[in-house]
């Protein structure tokens, strides 16, 4: 069942800082995205849209290279971390407190638009992801990372028990715990959306291809640098980087 309305997690900030951001696995995702994205803009400053900013990691990045980003967010609460950690990095960057959607239509094109762990979120994912995407100019690129509906399903029919009715029937979206995105979606059907839409996937990487399957027991009783890299010798080819946690593209549009 999906969603009657956008997430807005300004009431589950702390447990994103805690359980995502602070922690190995969040450092890991950071570092995929950076190398998809490092190659393609290191050069002459862009504009870029970050479109569901959250704590603006990816964002302070890029404008520390010179580029110019516009951000925005549903949720005030980040938002505002965003802001101070621009201000004590002595960045500049226009800030917006609404809906990447209900933005969209104010916005002016731009060369590269941000748009990570937001589409799994939202109430109508695909028509929302084609109004964000019209902001990228022509030969401009959209950076989309999303919730994998191939590692959602895996994961829980790994675990069993009442998890395999509910995949049998299709009703498992929406029934995980708070940080639980009620819309995963598949890496095959985004990327058949983005061709139709005129965009042509240039990177595609699959973030924790391995990670989140492995019991606490075993990642406690094994070399976390080794699992590292495993993850970083698989992450990008073909079947395994379609079982990754999250899945990023860069696609440039034609």
């Amino acid at each position: 069942m999906k969603p009657q309305q956008d997430r807005n997690f300004d009431s589950l900030i702390k447990k994103f800082e805690q359980r995502i951001y602070d922690t190995r696995k969040g450092d890991w995702r950071l570092k995929l995205v950076k190398e998809d994205l490092d190659s393609f803009y290191r050069h002459e400053p862009l504009t870029v849209w970050d479109a569901g900013c959250g704590f603006a990691q990816i964002s302070l990045w890029l404008a520390g290279q010179g580029h110019r980003l516009t951000l925005c967010d549903l949720s005030e609460k980040m938002l505002a971390r965003a802001e101070r950690q621009f201000a004590e990095a002595g960045l500049s960057a226009q800030f917006h407190h609404a809906a990447a959607q209900t933005l969209a239509p104010q916005l002016p094109q731009f060369d590269l638009v941000l748009f990570h762990a937001v589409l799994e979120w939202l109430a109508d994912p695909m028509p929302s992801l084609q109004t964000i995407a019209n902001q990228v100019k022509p030969g401009g690129s959209l950076s989309l990372l999303f919730y994998n509906r191939n590692a959602m399903i895996y994961t829980n029919a790994l675990k069993g028990e009442w998890r395999w009715k509910h995949l049998l029937d299709d009703s498992y979206m929406g029934k995980g715990k708070n940080l639980t995105p009620p819309n995963p979606q598949y890496p095959h059907e985004v990327i058949e959306q983005l061709r139709q839409w005129g965009f042509t996937v240039t990177a595609h990487t699959g973030i924790r291809v391995f990670h989140d399957y492995l019991t606490r027991a075993v990642r406690e009783q094994s070399d976390l640098d080794e699992l590292f890299e495993l993850e970083y010798r698989h992450c990008r080819m073909p079947t395994y980087r379609e079982m990754g946690r999250y899945i990023h593209l860069v696609a440039r549009r034609d």
